[in-house]
């Protein structure tokens, strides 16, 4: 492979024109998609094999033209302090309000509070239900501030109205913060490298990879039912791989020229070997995301292959537009230890230069291998120690931020209502295979009202033939609670005895089951999920080392890393801890998908250090070092790039902690976390302690396996000359003596 990527960097050197020209016209190509692509409505959200969307299928069946799809609004009204909604001037404005939205095009009905029995048992407040025939998404802009408007309208006569439900949806909101974080990113590159042109390339190429990516998803989108959400995951790790990718192929170009070859071999050897462990990082990250369809929800299945779609995009870029640039840059980009005259460069050099912090620091790693060791996996095992806490759920409008009309109507409705009136439960009576369909019905809603925590039991509505009802049950708990929960699973443990005795079937559904049958399908995917992506990656890492144990090793850290991460995402958003510092403005359950998301997105990204930190080493051993030189010689290589490429990972999904998105702003704080713990912990300390106390055994192989894996060379062992063989590199030397060795 190295042979192989080493001719493609030296023709992309030498053809730059082209190269640079094809990237253009594919961005171009992207770009005038995703303008003339028709917008993008709501995301579907279904859930394959769970009771509630088979309920929610036979409604769809049942009860043609209901616009189960469309988007809804509860407009809440409260009176002022001492009055009642029920009173003349406030019932009139009430009912006044009523009659403007119904004036809506995209309206289909509108419930007056006072017919619908929609207000509170004191008289306080009350709500109208409104129905649009297309989803939130979708909704013209003249429906939604003719919604606000008639809200207002109704303020300005004295009552206190707030909007909740889907209409008022939209795109979310990154914020300030994602430029920070690409300006923090730059800032990295710059100190990174020494020089402005060096530190551009990656971010330049960066951008023109998310570019592609973002634009492809958004002009096919519409065509695929892609929500909102997969383009923001798709830049957010596009732009973090994509940056680190670069960086890699740079940083090596730049160690090439300092090791006196001419720029376009240094620049075919680059893409040679760091290039090779650019492909293997990148294969880990595909296979990761791509394999979030083994659970089996369709917008989980779409976000991971579109992520993955911008990660292969990135991983092209890195291996033919770098290159092309660097020949572009010419002498601009110096050779490793060298800056530009702007940054300090051209100064006479140290006579003796110092070992930098990689060598130092892997010097004392290996001279001390067990107290790194136990010191890292304590620290990590106490960050990990939340995660036992570990609440899961969906969010809805009571996880929105209190300064929102979202919020303040889910808590209205709260205090007028009952907790459980913002998750209420529908189930479904599919009697057709009863002979008595009403009695069966009139059977399910007694024995419902008889079980504990339930509130409010609505009579049922059928359908035309009257063979399916739907029957609303209020909880008396809020939705996300485990009381809540325990009805839902108590009114299916029913539905058996149901049919034994009616022939009638007994569905639940509604948001509030939705989420509990996604939160179930997520921890029971958990597993067959993690065996699955650690599997493969751990056989593709086989390939790649050469070894057992390496990969081994790998596969452990993540583990620990991903653990500590997730105790850090309860401590914050479930237990409150800094939540004031990141805007966590309400605490309450992790997100259910947050788990296999982060195992998923993680373990990608850690095998992205993980590949190119121990390459080196494994590229020194081949070349003769002993085990623990080796390690000192990939430090002294790796150390200061891995550092960089963290940092900058760090930052840039830090920079989507400031989303107006709960579900954004927690995976952005997630991986965040999660990389700084696995770069700085598990790749910078525990593995160089591992393998100092591994030794030469790190490298071990069966021999029968050593000759039936492919040699993929991601050493470069094919690319060096005999002149290199006998090249002494007094560095090297240095080093040995640091190590003891």
């Amino acid at each position: 492979m190295a042979t192989f990527l080493y001719k493609i960097g030296r023709l992309a050197f030498r053809r730059r024109h082209f190269v640079a020209l094809i990237w253009v016209a594919l961005l171009t190509l992207a770009g005038v998609g995703a303008t003339s692509a028709p917008a993008a409505g709501s995301s579907s959200f279904s859930i394959p094999g769970t009771e509630a969307q088979k309920a929610f299928d036979l409604l769809e069946q049942r009860f043609p033209g209901m616009s189960a799809d469309g988007a809804t609004a509860r407009v809440v009204f409260e009176a002022p302090g001492g009055e009642k909604v029920t009173a003349k001037h406030n019932k009139a404005v009430v009912e006044r309000t009523v009659r403007e939205l119904r004036d809506g095009s995209e309206v289909t009905s509108v419930a007056d509070p006072f017919t619908g029995h929609a207000v509170s048992k004191d008289g306080t407040i009350a709500y109208a239900q409104v129905k649009y025939k297309v989803s939130g998404m979708e909704l013209e802009d003249a429906s939604k501030d003719a919604l606000k408007q008639a809200a207002q309208s109704a303020r300005d006569d004295g009552l206190t109205v707030e909007i909740g439900g889907d209409a008022l949806s939209a795109v979310p909101e990154t914020g300030a913060t994602e430029v920070i974080g690409i300006a923090i990113a730059a800032v990295v590159l710059v100190i990174t490298f020494g020089s402005l042109v060096a530190a551009g390339l990656p971010l330049l190429t960066a951008l023109i990879g998310v570019g592609i990516g973002v634009s492809t998803i958004t002009a096919l989108a519409n065509a695929l039912d892609l929500g909102s959400t997969t383009s923001t995951l798709a830049m957010m790790i596009g732009l973090a791989v994509g940056i680190d990718y670069a960086l890699f192929i740079v940083s090596r170009y730049r160690a090439e020229l300092a090791e006196g070859r001419e720029r376009e071999e240094a620049a075919g050897r680059a893409v040679g070997t760091a290039g090779s462990a650019v492909v293997f990082a990148g294969l880990t990250v595909v296979i990761a995301l791509v394999g979030l369809a083994v659970v089996n929800i369709p917008m989980l299945t779409k976000m991971g292959v579109a992520a993955a779609g911008t990660v292969a995009i990135a991983v092209l870029i890195a291996l033919t537009l770098i290159p092309a640039l660097l020949g572009y840059a010419g002498r601009k980009v110096k050779p490793a230890g060298e800056k530009s005259r702007m940054l300090g460069g051209g100064r006479a050099a140290p006579a003796k230069a110092r070992p930098n912090m990689g060598t130092r620091w892997a010097s004392f790693v290996v001279r001390r291998p067990v107290a790194v060791l136990l010191l890292g996996v304590i620290g990590l095992g106490a960050a990990a120690l939340p995660a036992s806490q570990l609440e899961l759920g969906l969010p809805d409008d009571g996880s929105q931020p209190t300064a929102t009309t979202q919020r303040r109507a889910y808590d209205l409705l709260s205090e007028g209502f009952g907790p459980g009136f913002n998750g209420p439960l529908m189930v479904v009576v599919d009697a057709k295979s009863s002979e008595h369909p009403k009695a069966a019905v009139a059977t399910v809603t007694d024995d419902i009202k008889g079980m504990r925590d339930v509130v409010t039991v609505t009579p049922p509505t059928y359908n035309a033939s009257g063979d399916t009802a739907m029957i609303t049950v209020v909880p008396g708990s809020k939705p996300s609670s485990a009381t809540t929960e325990d009805l839902v699973h108590g009114i299916r443990g029913a539905g058996a005895g149901i049919t034994a005795d009616t022939g009638a079937k007994l569905l639940v559904t509604g948001s509030t089951a939705m989420n509990i049958d996604v939160s179930q399908k997520l921890n029971d995917a958990l597993i067959p999920y993690l065996a699955l992506v650690v599997g493969l990656a751990f056989l593709l890492l086989i390939v790649v080392f050469r070894s057992i144990l390496v990969p081994l090793k790998a596969a452990l850290g993540f583990l620990l890393s991903v653990t500590a991460a997730l105790g850090a995402v309860v401590a914050v958003f479930q237990w409150g801890w800094l939540s004031g510092l990141l805007g966590v403005e309400e605490t309450g359950p992790v997100m259910s998908m947050m788990p296999i998301f982060m195992v998923g997105v993680v373990f990608g990204l850690a095998m992205d250090y993980e590949v190119f930190l121990v390459t080196r080493m494994r590229e020194a051993h081949v070349h003769g070092e002993n085990p623990g030189q080796a390690i000192v010689t990939g430090f002294r290589h790796g150390a200061r790039v891995v550092t960089a490429a963290a940092v900058i990972m760090i930052a840039v999904f830090s920079g989507f902690i400031g989303s107006s998105e709960s579900m954004i702003k927690m995976i952005g704080f997630g991986l965040a976390i999660a990389v700084f713990f696995d770069a700085f912990v598990v790749r910078m300390a525990l593995v160089p302690a591992v393998l100092a106390l591994l030794g030469g055994k790190a490298w071990w192989l069966p021999k029968w396996l050593d000759r039936v894996l492919p040699n993929v060379d991601v050493e470069g062992e094919g690319l060096r000359t005999r002149r290199d063989e006998g090249r002494r590199d007094p560095d090297q030397d240095q080093d040995r003596e640091l190590v003891g060795v």
